[in-house]
């Protein structure tokens, strides 16, 4: 599996996610494009980070009825991304729909990693509850959520790493856990809630982890994310 972290390009244009990656012009990074800088940009976004050679996690977690989730995933699994992700909430024949979607509309028959959102990582239990009206323990619906993926076809899900352990007990070894949620232990933790650092992430289970803010907004991007890929990496 991966050992390369994800790095968030949460910007807003094209222009202030380029000036970021300039220091690391040397290197090839896995990357992540959310609804931020993808829906303010377009394809060009996808193109212009794939002639630098970066892969690329398209982070637009689609949520609607499963036909057009279908349809849109057929077009986007044009643009030739590595990874695509839905939210499990749209439900099993949505995540089914959209897996054919994939199939259907991938180059060479090589389609994008497909993974379903379980909660979101700046979710609590507490809003969880009061917002969402489920009653479960949180770690309860996210397992629950994993469970749905499989059985639709999904190769994964995004979750915390407080679920990831449980979640490869249950859907096995080779199913995703795609974490976001990662902090360095001296830093924020923002509006995120289930948090942990890069080392913990290795050693509870995470597949890959994703990280923004704490290499993004550092004073030395650079070595921010040498930093987060040694401990990830178990060599710090």
């Amino acid at each position: 599996m991966e050992k390369e972290p994800i790095i968030a390009l949460d910007f807003p244009t094209w222009k202030e996610a380029e000036q970021f990656l300039v220091p690391f012009q040397n290197e090839q990074l896995y990357v992540k494009v959310g609804m931020e800088l993808y829906l303010q940009n377009g394809p060009f976004i996808i193109e212009q980070l794939k002639k630098m050679n970066h892969r690329i996690f398209l982070d637009l977690k689609l949520h609607d009825i499963p036909n057009t989730v279908g349809q849109a995933m057929k077009g986007l699994a044009a643009l030739d991304v590595d990874i695509i992700n839905v939210h499990a909430a749209g439900g099993v024949e949505m995540m089914k729909k959209a897996r054919a979607g994939l199939d259907a509309g991938a180059k060479g028959g090589k389609r994008p990693i497909l993974l379903a959102v379980t909660q979101l990582t700046s979710t609590s239990e507490a809003a969880m509850h009061a917002d969402q009206l489920i009653s479960v323990p949180l770690q309860e619906s996210v397992l629950h959520y994993a469970k749905k993926a499989k059985e639709a076809g999904c190769d994964g899900v995004v979750c915390s790493v407080l679920e990831a352990a449980s979640i490869r007990e249950a859907c096995g070894e080779d199913f995703y856990k795609v974490t976001p949620g990662i902090r360095l232990k001296d830093g924020n933790a923002d509006d995120q809630q289930r948090i942990a650092d890069p080392a913990e992430a290795r050693k509870i289970g995470s597949t890959m982890i994703v990280v923004g803010r704490p290499i993004t907004k550092a004073a030395d991007p650079v070595a921010a994310y040498h930093q987060v890929k040694a401990l990830w990496g178990g060599q710090a």
